[in-house]
């Protein structure tokens, strides 16, 4: 992984971790309790903090770990 996932640094409490889907680093796909088979780009490396509801996202919002 290049970048460092933006819903980790911060400290997103439904994030999960990075799930390979095969041998390559490129395979690499960050998953959550909201987007169990991958996190859109936008809301992981992008601008987007998911504080509204995105299609997908199972109901799931944005909520800081305590």
């Amino acid at each position: 992984m290049l970048a460092e996932p933006k819903c980790f640094e911060r400290k997103c409490k439904y994030f999960i971790g990075v799930k390979w889907l095969g041998d390559e680093e490129i395979s690499e796909v960050c998953i959550c309790e909201a987007f169990p088979d991958g996190i859109p780009d936008d809301i992981t490396y992008g601008k987007n903090k998911h504080l509204k509801k995105v299609k997908g996202d199972h109901g799931i919002q944005y909520e800081k770990e305590i």
